[in-house]
Parts: structure tokens; sequence; C-alpha cells
């Protein structure tokens, strides 16, 4: 199979978008990367990418786009993903989520039907709602528990509409919790990560007893490349992580780091509302394709912790 060389991606500036579109360019892969800048949007990355000649940008919202250039894949990563957010303001997701992922299918579908692009859709593990033992395959029933994840899993059900009715070729991929350097600091660990440092508690929901599991950034991209290359067409893919942790621990871990006492190192509010207690993956599909996660979060997490940097976002 002749490798994927020109990719179109949406979101490339959000955290596991620029991830892919540093690997695809240190590829010598021609990326098009189409970006609204958002609040959320790394300004680093974007000067980064711009020194290397196979790279193009286009500040875009996918709910306005008008036209795909040409491109062999399209992978989609655009989307509003706080859960905060959502459950604060749920209109803006629906606007991205599920309008912005219609709009692409549609420009997908204008194509002439050999010039159409693969279209590999970044969901997430949310979408499944969360388990209390065993992991979710990739037939189970969705069942969001929040905003964000209802409109990730409205996407979803566009996809696979739009490849069944219009022919269009797919992936849905659904990623665990992932984590990074230079992650926007919404997020549980740069956002503690960041607290700590100033001497103030990181704020945990709960008891903190919510189990998440963890997955590197970087294993993320491997498994993406190793789909658009190996994976089989118009299904879907879960990618998962051995690294099951309840939040309590993850503070814990950030705190020893720092060396701050646990007693200072967070403070308990109320649980988010509609909290989800545990996710997991089973993710044999994609480790049947040669895939597996490489990187160990202990020893990741402090380089990350140590990395932070406020004004990649400014």
């Amino acid at each position: 199979m002749p490798r994927t060389e020109l990719i179109l991606v949406t979101g490339g500036l959000g955290f596991i978008g620029k991830h892919f579109v540093r690997r695809c360019l240190q590829e010598k892969r021609f990326v098009r990367n189409v970006d609204k800048i958002s609040y959320a949007a790394d300004r680093a990355a974007m000067e980064e990418f711009a020194a290397y000649p196979n790279y193009r940008f286009h500040e875009a919202d996918i709910r306005s786009l008008e036209f795909l250039p040409e491109c062999d894949v399209l992978v989609n990563f655009a989307a509003e993903s706080h859960v905060d957010n959502a459950i604060a303001n749920a209109r803006n997701f629906s606007r991205t989520n599920f309008l912005g992922v219609e709009n692409l299918l549609e420009l997908t579908r204008a194509k002439q039907a050999p010039e159409r692009p693969r279209f590999i859709q970044i969901s997430t593990d949310e979408v499944y709602g969360d388990i209390d033992k065993g992991s979710h395959r990739e037939s189970d029933m969705l069942t969001p528990s929040n905003p964000y994840a209802a409109t990730k899993a409205a996407a979803d059900m566009l996809v696979k509409s739009w490849g069944r009715t219009y022919g269009i070729t797919w992936n849905i991929v659904r990623p665990t919790n992932n984590y990074g350097p230079h992650q926007y600091p919404e997020k549980l660990i740069p956002k503690s990560s960041w607290r700590m440092r100033r001497g103030l508690p990181a704020i945990m929901h709960g008891d903190g007893s919510y189990v998440r599991s963890w997955l590197h950034t970087e294993d993320t991209v491997d498994a993406l490349l190793t789909i658009i290359e190996s994976g089989e067409r118009n299904r879907i893919y879960n990618v998962g992580s051995e690294t099951e942790l309840q939040n309590i621990e993850v503070l814990r871990a950030i705190a020893k780091i720092l060396g701050v006492p646990e007693e200072k190192a967070w403070v308990a509010i109320e649980d988010r509302s509609g909290q989800d207690t545990r996710y997991s993956l089973d993710d044999t599909a994609v480790r049947k394709l040669g895939w597996k996660p490489r990187r160990r979060f202990h020893e990741e997490l402090e380089s990350i912790v140590h990395s932070l940097d406020f004004t990649r976002f400014a």
C-alpha cells in the first residue's frame, strides 16, 4: 500500500492535532492545516510549523469552510473538548462538534468519488459513557453522559451514515484520555501542575476516585498513522492504555514531583454534573495492526510538569 502523502488536518493547532502535524511534517508528508485559532490554539506550534516547506496553513472554522483542497486523507481533530465548558454552555459544542463535522462531510461528498479523501474522525472514549468493570468494545452502545460526549457521539453517527448513504470512506478513532507536553492548562495535569507551582491547590472533583486511562499523545499519533496506513476502511478503532489511575493518584504524583505536601496540594469541590466513574477501552483491533503504547505515564509526567509554558497560548 502506498504511503499517504497529502494530509488535510482540521484543528491542527490543538493538543493532539499539533503532535500529529509535527510528526507528519518530520516524515516529509505534505500537510495542510485548517484551524480557527481558538483560545486553546498553540501559537508557538503555529510559528514552528510555518518553517516547514511541506506545510500550508488556512485560518478557518470548519463550520464555514467552503472548499476542500486535494488530499489523500482528512483528519478531523477540530472540536470543543473541555467538559466543564460544555456543561456551562453546550450550544458552541453542538455547532462545532456536530454541525462542523456535517459541513466537512458535505464538502467531502461534493467531490467526485475518485477525488474524495478518506475521512478520519477523531472521537473519544467518552461517547460510551462509563463502565464499572471490563472495557468497551467498538460495537458497544453509545451512552454519553455529558453534552461534550453527546456531540461527539452524534458526529460519529454522521460519519457512519454519510459512509453508508453517500459512499464516503471513513474511520472513527476513539482514544482514551490523552496527556503530554504543552496541553492547554484547562485539563487535569497542566491545570493542576500550574496551580501547585503558583502555590495554589489543585481543584479536585468529589473524592478524586474517578478512574481514567492515560495515553501519551505521541502514542495516539502512532496509532493514527498505523490506522491510516494499515487499518481497515469503514470501521471504528478504540485506542486505549493499560495505565488506569484515579484522579487523586494523578494529583499525588504531581505534588510529589513539585515537592508540595498533600495537605496543600488540592482542594475538593462538588462532583461535576454527570460525572463518569471510569473509562476503559478494548483496543484489540488496533493492536492487531501492530500498535501498542510505548510511553510510560510516571516516566513522562515529570518532564511534562516542568515544561509548562503559558506563553504558548497567549
